[in-house]
């Protein structure tokens, strides 16, 4: 084929696909032919195949960092309630079977409430780990970003004991 000639081709497209191109054209200011010349050139490129796997390889890093991402926060949570559980179990003293039905009582209204801290915290759509970690430790941005951030060490007491230091005000804050 010469370079200075051109072949005409007669084509059958969608007509969605016909729109597309009248849009296309139109908006910029360009003939359909170009177009056209210029799409088919791109796909015909050696290189079209590359950039085609290199966009769906950086598209799979993506999905893969935030699968690990989440992979690490959902062992961060079982870690947690683990935790938590052996500490209720812990610390728990056995009620005594005459005051066994006060404390199931006590029991269901204070997971009702519960439910309904929760219900209120998930409307307002801030994550509560977020919230007490930013007013613990303000000078400390982008943990919850997707920064790779070091997470502090809590104080440590005398007895190699991590401290919790709660004021009264954050433990009444969302119960009412």
């Amino acid at each position: 084929m010469s370079l200075g000639r051109k072949h005409r081709l007669n084509l059958f497209i969608q007509p969605d696909h016909a729109r597309r191109l009248e849009d296309l054209s139109a908006h910029r200011g360009v003939s359909k032919s170009s177009i056209v010349a210029a799409a088919l050139a791109s796909f015909l490129s050696p290189d079209a195949a590359d950039q085609r796997e290199a966009a769906f390889a950086r598209r799979l890093d993506r999905l893969s960092r935030q699968f690990d991402k989440l992979e690490r926060d959902q062992n961060i949570l079982i870690e947690t309630l683990a935790l938590f559980v052996r500490y209720s179990l812990t610390v728990s003293a056995t009620v005594p079977a005459e005051h066994q039905e006060a404390a199931r009582a006590q029991g269901k209204l204070r997971y009702a409430q519960f439910i309904d801290q929760l219900a209120r915290h998930l409307q307002r759509g801030r994550s509560l780990v977020r919230e007490v970690h930013e007013e613990i430790y303000p000078e400390q941005e982008g943990l919850f970003s997707g920064d790779a951030v070091q997470a502090p060490v809590p104080h440590q007491s005398e007895g190699n004991e991590a401290v919790a230091q709660v004021s009264p005000e954050s433990e009444q804050g969302d119960e009412a």
